[in-house]
C-alpha cells in the first residue's frame, strides 16, 4: 500500500541503478525522490538551493536509512548552470537508469526571465530540462534510461505562441505557464519518436500531477510572489477534506508510475483517474489534444535546440 493514501503502487526493485529527480527538494519531487529511494534506487537531486537540497535528503534518509542520495547544484533558469550539472555526471560516467523531468515554476504576478532572457517558466520548465536531457543523452542511452516528463492539469487546452514564445508583447501568466508545459509534453513524445527512429533506446513517458497543495502556489519571492495565491488555500482546503483534489503525496504518484511500471510504453500519459483527473489512483489516460500535434513537438524541438545551444549527436 503506497504510504500516505489508499492506492496501491508497487515499484520494482531498483537497487544499484541510477535515477534523476529534478525539483526534489520539496512537495511531488521529493515524494519521488523518496520512493526512488525506498526502492533501492541511487537518487541524484539536483536543486537550485544546496541547503535545502542537503535537508531534504536527510528527511528522505529518515524515512529510508539506507538511502543512497547526492545532492547537486543546479539552476535550470541559467543553461551554464545545466552544461556544468551534465559535465559533471558524464565524467563520472555512471548510466541513468531514470530522469524525471519534474521542477518547475508557476505563474510569476510580472513577466520575469532567466539569466538568458527566455520567460521564466518556458525557459526553466520546458528549456532546461530539454537542454539536460539532451546533455546526459549519452548516459541515458547507456542505461536504456526511462525519461518522464512532468507536465499539468493546465496543459489540458492551449497551444503554442509560436510568434511570441517568450511572452514580450503582453504577459499573462497562466497562458505562459499553461504554453510551457504544453511544451513539456511536446518533448516528451517527441523524445520517444526520435528515440525510436534513431535506435537510442530511451523509453520516454509523460504525466500529470493533478492538483495538489504544492509549493508552486505558495508565497516564492524568487518569482515575485510574497503570499501565497488565493487559489492556494482552496486547494489546501479540499486536499484536506479529501474533495476533488489530491495530496503532495497522491500526486507524486502518476510520475512515479510513468517511471517505473513495467509495463508502461513509449509515450504513454498518466494522471490521476477521479473525474476532472485533478485527484485519485495514478492511471492511463489518453493524451490530451494540444499533445496530439506531431508538427508542433518537430518544431519545438528545433526551436527548443536553436534558442539552448544544445542538440543531440
Amino acid at each position: 500500500m503506497s504510504r500516505g493514501s489508499r492506492y496501491d503502487l508497487t515499484i520494482p526493485d531498483l537497487t544499484g541503478r541510477r535515477t534523476v529527480v529534478t525539483g526534489a527538494s520539496d512537495g511531488v519531487g521529493w515524494e519521488i525522490a523518496a520512493a526512488l529511494a525506498g526502492a533501492g534506487a541511487e537518487v541524484v537531486m539536483p536543486v537550485r538551493n544546496p541547503s535545502k537540497g542537503a535537508a531534504a535528503a536527510e528527511r528522505i534518509r529518515g524515512r529510508h536509512p539506507a538511502a543512497t542520495l547526492i545532492v547537486e547544484e543546479v539552476d535550470l533558469a541559467v543553461l551554464s548552470s545545466v552544461e556544468a550539472l551534465g559535465a559533471r555526471l558524464r565524467a563520472d560516467g555512471t548510466p541513468i537508469t531514470i530522469l524525471v523531468n519534474n521542477a518547475g515554476v508557476m505563474t510569476p504576478p510580472e513577466r520575469m526571465t532567466t539569466a538568458d532572457g527566455f520567460e521564466l517558466q518556458f525557459g526553466t520548465n520546458h528549456l532546461g530540462h530539454f537542454a539536460l536531457t539532451i546533455t546526459i543523452l549519452p548516459l541515458l542511452r547507456a542505461g536504456k534510461a526511462r525519461v518522464t516528463s512532468q507536465t499539468s492539469i493546465a496543459a489540458r487546452r492551449g497551444a503554442m505562441q509560436w510568434n511570441d514564445l517568450n511572452w514580450e508583447r503582453g504577459y499573462d501568466g497562466m497562458s505562459a505557464y499553461r504554453q510551457s508545459k504544453i511544451a513539456c509534453a511536446l518533448f516528451g513524445l517527441e523524445l520517444g519518436r526520435r528515440s525510436r527512429a534513431a535506435g537510442w533506446e530511451v523509453t520516454s513517458t509523460i504525466s500529470h500531477p493533478g492538483v495538489a497543495p504544492t509549493s508552486l502556489l505558495a508565497a516564492r519571492p524568487e518569482v515575485g510572489r510574497t503570499v501565497p495565491t488565493g487559489g492556494r488555500r482552496v486547494i489546501e482546503w479540499l486536499s484536506r477534506h479529501g474533495v476533488a483534489v489530491g495530496t503532495v503525496h497522491t500526486a507524486s504518484l502518476p510520475a512515479l508510475m510513468a517511471a517505473t511500471a513495467p509495463d508502461a510504453v513509449d509515450g504513454a500519459f498518466y494522471g490521476p483517474q477521479w473525474p476532472g483527473n485533478a485527484g485519485g489512483p495514478p492511471g492511463a489516460q489518453t493524451p490530451w489534444t494540444p499533445f496530439r500535434d506531431h508538427e508542433a513537438a518537430e518544431r519545438l524541438w528545433d526551436v527548443s535546440e536553436q534558442l539552448t545551444g544544445v542538440r543531440a549527436g
